[in-house]
């Protein structure tokens, strides 16, 4: 679907979830199972738990990776929708006022009896996070639920790695937005996703994709190859037929489509705060350029601008306070 006919550029598809911030020192990670920087999926009880080891109440934003993404896009000027569940309660409702305000369209948000998700994101001195998620009512979307008309209208689906975890779900949504006639953008999202999933991943790439967001870890986990740089992973996973974009954190990123290759210099951070959403942000810059038909080159410097931001500053999302000026620095890099 070209963009004139399109009423929505981009709709991002994955998990609203409500970010709870934490910062931690690296010990406090030891009350807390499995390996630092990744995402672990809990129930309430254990959820309840951790928070309870905090010593003091956590901050709270919207947060979730391809609603992250999308709430970016819609900043820099995309016009967006969004399919996901909420839940009944207070989180589910701020969560959907922030996203109007922002300029996201609510309609595709689906609704379930039960809380709204949150992931809490404990943030270490090195800026690494690691996240423990609760879907609660996000967990409740159902294949059923998910249908080509939820994609009607769109030109472009973005789809958080973390719906693999339920392939059924990730599997209706992939053939919706196909049937429907978007172009698929897929972020593997953490090398847990990509070790559970990776048949399944590698079957997707086959059947057909149109971007892969990956990065480091995640690009070595698909490929079990731990000796290649990461120029040649790109060039790698672009040979799937696939714009593959591998970042690789300070070092900035690499681009690949077909036999063509673009190294995206990174932009320098004295001090890192936080990367909690530095890699949604990242995106988000990239898809506005690249569904604005701008260069590689060019979307992958507005992709390293927005994910340079994020990190410094606490939580997924770059303050309002922040934004108006690199929203100018980010227009400045379009195309002339």
């Amino acid at each position: 679907m070209n963009s004139a006919a399109a009423t929505y550029e981009l709709i991002g598809v994955g998990s609203p979830i409500m970010d709870l911030l934490a910062p931690v020192p690296d010990a406090f990670l030891a009350q807390v199972a499995g390996a630092k920087g990744g995402m672990v999926l809990v129930d309430p009880p254990e959820m309840q738990r951790i928070l309870s080891l905090l010593d003091r109440a956590p901050a709270c934003t919207t947060g979730g990776s391809a609603a992250n993404a999308t709430l970016n896009a819609t900043r820099l000027g995309l016009r967006t929708t969004f399919l996901g569940k909420l839940g009944n309660d207070g989180l589910a409702d701020t969560y959907r006022r922030r996203f109007e305000a922002a300029g996201v369209d609510s309609g595709r948000f689906k609704r379930a009896e039960l809380p709204n998700a949150r992931c809490l994101a404990l943030v270490t001195p090195d800026a690494q996070r690691t996240m423990r998620t609760c879907l609660a009512a996000a967990m409740t979307l159902a294949p059923s639920e998910v249908s080509p008309a939820d994609f009607r209208g769109c030109r472009h689906a973005h789809i958080e790695g973390y719906l693999v975890f339920n392939q059924a779900l990730a599997d209706a949504v992939l053939d919706s937005a196909r049937a429907a006639g978007c172009t698929i953008s897929l972020d593997l999202a953490s090398f847990e996703v990509v070790n559970a999933s990776r048949d399944w991943l590698l079957d997707q790439l086959r059947r057909g994709l149109d971007v892969v967001f990956a990065n480091e870890d995640e690009i070595r986990a698909l490929f079990r190859d731990h000796a290649s740089d990461y120029a040649a992973l790109a060039l790698r996973l672009a040979g799937h037929g696939v714009l593959a974009a591998v970042k690789i954190g300070r070092d900035g990123a690499w681009l690949a489509q077909g036999n063509a290759l673009h190294r995206v210099a990174p932009v320098a951070v004295p001090e890192v705060v936080d990367t909690n959403g530095a890699g949604d942000a990242w995106a988000a810059g990239f898809l506005f350029g690249h569904l604005r038909g701008w260069p590689l080159p060019a979307c992958g410097a507005l992709a390293s601008l927005l994910g340079a931001e994020t990190v410094h500053h606490l939580g997924p999302i770059i303050p309002n306070s922040a934004w108006a000026a690199v929203h100018a620095r980010a227009m400045a890099l379009a195309p002339a």
